[in-house]
């Protein structure tokens, strides 16, 4: 019933190459964040413009449906791709991604019936650490999209959204480095350096 989609999109102009394919303590950070989500979903895919170098992880890897607006591009096309009615999204630069807070979320989309679960925090939504169901949120996207919106959240009022306060998942996250992304070097090191002591 769910798919587990990675955004492997972005062009990683801060860190110089792509990240996703980078050594992350000896292994490629999409290979980690693959490590991390097995078996919370019922099949995992990619979303990549540039498919070719992802082929080796040995999962479906698809470009953007509806290219030219960014991470909702990438957004819309996890929704289109996706084999199951409810989809995870993720990022290919979080590499604490969270199987308890995704499973926490799932639990709320099927309990209360909403068509969106996403983490609240001091930053803001983090949509590339929710989850979303095809049938109300493929339809809103594509309408964003073809409106001209690049924003992931611009179709969110068309939907019924949960929005979980960052208090409310604070001890499946005691550290608080479920979003810390990396996208300059000096994160990079800083993530490196969280992992290797057990995060």
């Amino acid at each position: 019933m769910w798919t587990i989609v990675i955004e492997a999109g972005g062009k990683s102009t801060r860190m110089g190459m792509d990240k996703a394919l980078m050594p992350f303590n000896g292994e490629p950070l999409i290979q980690r964040i693959i490590r991390r989500l097995d078996g919370v979903g019922d099949e995992m895919m990619i979303v990549a413009n540039q498919p070719e170098p992802y082929r080796m992880l040995g999962l479906r890897v698809v470009p953007d449906v509806i290219p030219g607006s960014g991470a909702l591009s990438g957004v819309h096309t996890a929704l289109a791709c996706a084999s199951h009615p409810f989809v995870i999204i993720t990022a290919c630069d979080l590499p604490f991604v969270n199987a308890h807070l995704i499973r926490e979320a799932m639990r709320h989309l099927v309990e209360e019936n909403v068509d969106v679960v996403i983490p609240r925090t001091e930053q803001g939504l983090e949509p590339f650490h929710a989850v979303y169901r095809r049938e109300t949120c493929l339809p809103a996207a594509e309408s964003a999209i073809r409106d001209g919106y690049k924003r992931i959240i611009s179709w969110f009022h068309h939907v019924r959204v949960l929005e979980l306060p960052v208090e409310n998942f604070r001890h499946l996250d005691p550290q608080g480095i479920t979003f810390l992304n990396v996208n300059t070097p000096e994160e990079w090191r800083l993530a490196e350096e969280l992992a290797a002591q057990g995060e």
